[in-house]
């Protein structure tokens, strides 16, 4: 059985950042019910995503990803996976847990995932620190091997130098 728990530094300088501000407005506003209010609401949060924990089950044939305490836990069966991949997330992808185009997103810190892509066409990126231990402990035959990239054709290469031919992407082609 593998279980790790990566803790959410990004998500805790986000809240001590907004605390600062917290700070600022209860010394010109005094101890109000507001500012404790708010105060209270970013323990809970922090509390709530202090860590991502990934637990891959090989009795159980599961695989179940949590934030915190259990906030957004998710339990998938091996047989409702596709195919699990080493991913890189990007900026764009945050942190915490969201939408995006490439499916849903759990993420405490990092740019280090994986990806699980469903049978019926849903995908889930879980970020993690510890990204070749988390692939391993998944069946061989779930995981998905990198895609090799093909050698040029004769149409991919200069007709003088015999050198590939840098092609630009179509900005129109969404695929």
């Amino acid at each position: 059985m593998y279980k790790n728990t990566q803790f959410a530094w990004v998500i805790w300088a986000i809240l001590l950042w907004i605390s600062s501000f917290l700070v600022v407005a209860a010394q010109l506003l005094g101890f109000n019910i507001g500012v404790v209010g708010f105060a209270g609401l970013l323990v809970l949060v922090a509390i709530a995503f202090y860590g991502l924990t990934v637990e891959v089950d090989q009795k159980k044939k599961t695989v179940s990803w949590w934030f915190g305490p259990g906030v957004g836990k998710k339990t998938l069966n091996f047989e409702e996976i596709d195919s699990v991949s080493a991913v890189r997330n990007s900026l764009r992808h945050g942190v915490g847990m969201r939408i995006s185009n490439d499916g849903w997103v759990y993420s405490a810190a990092g740019f280090s995932a994986i990806e699980i892509a469903l049978k019926d066409g849903m995908k889930y990126r879980i970020g993690t620190n510890d990204k070749d231990t988390l692939l391993s402990s998944f069946p061989e035959a779930l995981r998905k091997q990198p895609e090799i990239t093909p050698t040029p054709s004769d149409d991919d290469l200069d007709e003088e130098s015999g050198a590939p031919v840098k092609k630009r992407k179509d900005p129109f082609d969404f695929h």
